[in-house]
């Protein structure tokens, strides 16, 4: 499969993070270009299962390239992802280069331009070497960016596994923000650990960058996004991308919109953890226990078989008011009239398909930027809270749901719900910050070198 090529000399390649829900916005992204500057080149460069999930059709104006995973033969897989994401930075960046060199052989044409995953420190050195721009691509909040920008001051000011309590006064933004909030190898925890190098490496070298791009909206943390104007040459909201970036219709296997219209307004619990992270079996009992104990209808997105991760009994006796299923279609399910909570991991995603169906939040965090992000919804905008403890207690997440769904003050986060929502969608009209934006990143792209 090769790409269509014309007149515009512009050969534009992306550079994926194949883990997680990295590649996915990537790609939207690029398909966005493509539509703007058709007459360019467009490679796509991932791993081939990465590739294989992402082009399930033929995609005529993006073609994409398999990049050794680094994984060794007859390689049994592990219940830790870590130790795959490992193998796959011990060749990098070796394993993007062999495959960019092909693309430009096959195309016949150098490259103009590199979009990668902000991830990749890499980019910043081979755009260096080839004398063309490098647009790092974000995927996250931009509250975590920042703290990853400013690894080396924080480590400075808060010291290496230093009080837990101790709040991030030396950021804009971040006054409620505490230690303990701080995502994992950054301040504590294994700051030698492949990811938390590769995340060290990356906060150095994002402010080599023509622009970082970013999935969100100027006005949802303009006091963080303001930060960036003296840290990047550029810095682009082009998102949130569940209202910028086209998608297809989403498949509801299991009827879950068919049985979300069945129930009363604002009444159901939607429960998902996302695609990488399940709780323990312990708080899987209690969530369990609070489901049965509280009485809300509700609605669960569960991989696996619920039979041996669920108390025994408990499908049978809450199968008047609950539903299980292996996959949901978040998106629709949250911004159904129905739907009252949204009991979630607080992945970023998450996040904004929470703002965008107007739904209150009850977080129980595992890694990553998740705690920042729990913090954030709780204590910045208000629109959710975190489970006291940080992990599935039965009596403390039926009183968070009971808050959300019973009191005034979950009245209070959806009306906040309501005015980020709207934030948003006027950063993606016409003429909004997110719109116009996105053009820069065209200009960006298109010009002539």
């Amino acid at each position: 499969m090769v790409s269509r090529i014309g007149n515009n000399p512009k050969h534009i390649v992306a550079l994926a993070f194949p883990f997680g829900t990295h590649a996915s916005p990537l790609l939207g992204l690029i398909r966005s270009l493509s539509t703007e500057i058709p007459d360019a080149t467009f490679s796509f460069f991932s791993t081939v299962q990465s590739n294989r999930n992402l082009f399930s059709e033929s995609d005529d104006r993006i073609t994409p390239y398999d990049v050794a995973d680094g994984l060794p033969e007859n390689y049994v897989p592990s219940d830790n992802p870590v130790v795959v994401i490992d193998l796959f930075l011990d060749i990098v960046p070796g394993n993007f280069k062999k495959a960019m060199n092909m693309a430009v052989q096959e195309t016949g044409r150098p490259i103009t331009c590199i979009i990668s995953d902000a991830f990749y420190w890499f980019g910043a050195d081979i755009a260096k070497e080839l004398n063309v721009p490098w647009l790092p691509l974000w995927t996250a909040g931009p509250r975590s960016l920042l703290l990853h920008v400013e690894t080396d001051l924080l480590r400075q000011t808060l010291g290496i596994n230093g009080p837990e309590d101790k709040t991030i006064d030396v950021l804009p933004g971040f006054s409620t923000v505490r230690t303990r909030d701080l995502p994992e190898g950054l301040v504590s925890g294994p700051l030698e650990s492949k990811l938390s190098l590769m995340l060290h490496k990356m906060g150095l070298a994002l402010p080599s960058a023509t622009a970082v791009i970013a999935n969100s909206s100027e006005e949802l943390d303009p006091t963080v996004v303001n930060a960036f104007e003296s840290r990047f040459q550029k810095f682009l909201n082009v998102g949130p991308f569940l209202l910028t970036l086209s998608s297809s219709p989403a498949s509801d296997p299991h009827g879950c919109l068919d049985w979300l219209d069945k129930q009363e307004r604002k009444t159901v619990v939607y429960i998902s953890f996302g695609s990488v992270i399940m709780p323990p079996p312990h708080e899987m009992a209690e969530l369990a226990g609070v489901l049965e104990t509280s009485g809300f209808p509700f609605l669960w997105s569960l991989r696996g078989n619920p039979e041996e991760k669920l108390p025994s009994g408990f499908l049978g006796r809450t199968k008047e008011k609950g539903k299980i299923v292996s996959w949901a279609p978040q998106r629709e399910v949250l911004q159904h009239e129905a739907t009252g909570a949204f009991v979630t991991h607080a992945g970023w995603n998450s996040i904004l398909e929470s703002i965008i169906g107007c739904v209150p939040m009850i977080s129980r965090p595992f890694f990553g930027d998740q705690r920042l992000n729990t913090r954030t919804i709780e204590t910045v905008w208000q629109i959710g809270v975190g489970i006291e403890g940080g992990m599935v207690n039965k009596d403390r997440t039926i009183e968070a749901l009971k808050l959300v769904l019973l009191t005034e003050e979950g009245e209070k986060m959806r009306s906040k719900l309501s005015y980020l929502k709207k934030l948003a969608t006027d950063a993606v009209k016409s003429n909004g910050s997110s719109a116009k934006n996105f053009k820069d990143l065209v200009q960006i792209c298109n010009d002539k070198m």
